[in-house]
């Protein structure tokens, strides 16, 4: 079938039957959708890896990062918070649900996402949620009960950086092949540019303009910060109607990248939990109140060293390789973040582990890319990310669980240590069964 033919037929299936109506059809969609024999002609040649429309997509997907996983790695500052201001009667581990929820919505909608991303279906999606996200962050300020904030930090600015950060790393991907390890690297440098601005900016501006103003304050750099990334982001290749649905079950054919998502939700059972529980650790051990919300800041400074210089190594020794080595250490840090006696050990396991973490955030999506075609990256990367937000979700809960049973954070540390651990056993598993081989670069 020729490709108007196919244009045709796609058309009358939306419902666009006059030649009319075809000229106005929804800015949903970018371009027209080719056949994919077209599409593998002359689309799906060497990508740029570089070139101005190359970088800016990285610098606006860096301010997707900076605005969602930037503010949303800084959950630590609010659960301090509401322990000791706003929901005092309210346990930690319920708590933790608010954090644990932004997490998973992170991931969970990528399904949608990812499947509309291939279809072509981006550019007012991704407005729509970066108005979500800025007004959420606006009704934060106004919550005084933990149903609110659930209902606006936890659901709404979960689903919103949900709509958002998914497609851009499939973008990224786009332009760049050879350095494509490098790129996603460098867009979550600015998640680390966000998870220290957010809590310093929260531990000065609470005591000096409290902290409605805080959220406010937010807000406008949300506004900022989203607006210029809507301008700058754009797909280089058009969308192609790949056959399958919204979940493409015969993916799970490829034992590599089942094992590969089993890894990804066992690892988010554990990542998550010691940014989440260190400010209020910190207390515990001594550290003075106005301090431990630099904990979180000293940890996410350390993270964009361990992002550029991981995905320096990604273009080296591969993707997966350098997740497994630098995932391990997060693993081991987890564990000993529980057994720090004093600020300067603390300090010292917060770099160490603020180093190591980036790197699993900045290229799990780079070998879901690899197992697959680039025209069906979009769908087979929401799935991934959709998956692994189950683990998300529990994570932070079960260990709040665990330490409010305990008494202490030690049994939480194990726990989420030893999923850490035993997660990037089953990336090796993966690496194993993609390449046929104990090792290669990969």
């Amino acid at each position: 079938m020729s490709n108007s033919g196919k244009s045709s037929t796609i058309e009358s299936s939306q419902g666009i039957d006059s030649p009319s109506a075809s000229k106005h059809r929804s800015s949903y969609v970018d371009q027209e959708i080719p056949s994919e024999q077209a599409f593998h002609q002359t689309h799906l040649s060497e990508s740029p890896d570089g070139g101005i429309s190359a970088w800016l997509a990285v610098f606006a997907t860096a301010l997707i990062t900076f605005s969602t996983f930037g503010l949303l790695n800084s959950w630590g500052i609010f659960q301090a918070y509401y322990e000791e201001n706003l929901l005092v009667h309210t346990p930690p581990s319920t708590i933790a649900w608010i954090g644990s929820t932004q997490y998973a919505l992170v991931y969970l909608p990528s399904l949608a996402t990812g499947r509309l991303f291939d279809l072509g279906y981006f550019k007012i999606p991704f407005f729509a949620a970066s108005c979500v996200i800025v007004t959420c962050t606006f009704l934060i300020a106004e919550c005084t009960q933990f149903w609110q904030l659930f209902l606006t930090q936890g659901v709404g600015l979960g689903v919103g950086c949900g709509f958002l950060f998914s497609p851009a790393i499939v973008i990224v991907s786009q332009w760049f092949s050879k350095r494509r390890g490098l790129a996603l690297s460098l867009t979550t440098v600015g998640a680390a540019l966000g998870s220290i601005l957010f809590p310093v900016a929260a531990q000065n501006l609470i005591s000096s303009i409290g902290f409605r103003w805080t959220v406010r304050v937010f807000g406008f750099i949300l506004m900022v910060t989203m607006g210029t990334a809507n301008i700058f982001l754009k797909r280089r290749l058009p969308p192609i109607n790949v056959s399958g649905g919204l979940f493409n079950l015969k993916a799970f054919r490829n034992r590599a990248y089942s094992t590969y998502c089993v890894s990804g939700i066992v690892i988010l059972l554990g990542l998550y939990t010691e940014l989440t529980y260190i400010s209020v650790s910190a207390v515990t051990i001594g550290v003075s109140k106005h301090f431990s919300f630099y904990i979180i800041a000293i940890a996410n400074a350390a993270s964009m060293f361990g992002r550029v210089s991981s995905g320096l190594l990604a273009d080296k020794i591969g993707a997966l390789n350098t997740m497994a080595i630098y995932t391990t250490i997060t693993g081991i840090t987890t564990i000993a973040w529980t057994f720090a006696k004093d600020e300067t050990q603390l300090i010292a396991i917060a770099i160490i582990h603020g180093f190591s973490i980036g790197a699993y955030i900045s290229l799990y999506s780079a070998p879901v890319v690899a197992m697959g075609k680039m025209e069906d990256a979009g769908r087979r990367v929401g799935m991934f990310m959709s998956l692994i937000g189950f683990g998300g979700i529990a994570g932070p809960p079960i260990s709040g669980a665990i330490s409010t049973a305990t008494g202490g954070f030690t049994g939480a540390g194990y726990y989420a240590g030893g999923c850490i651990i035993f997660g990037v056993a089953l990336l090796l598993v993966a690496r194993y069964l993609h390449l046929r081989r104990l090792w290669g670069k990969f």
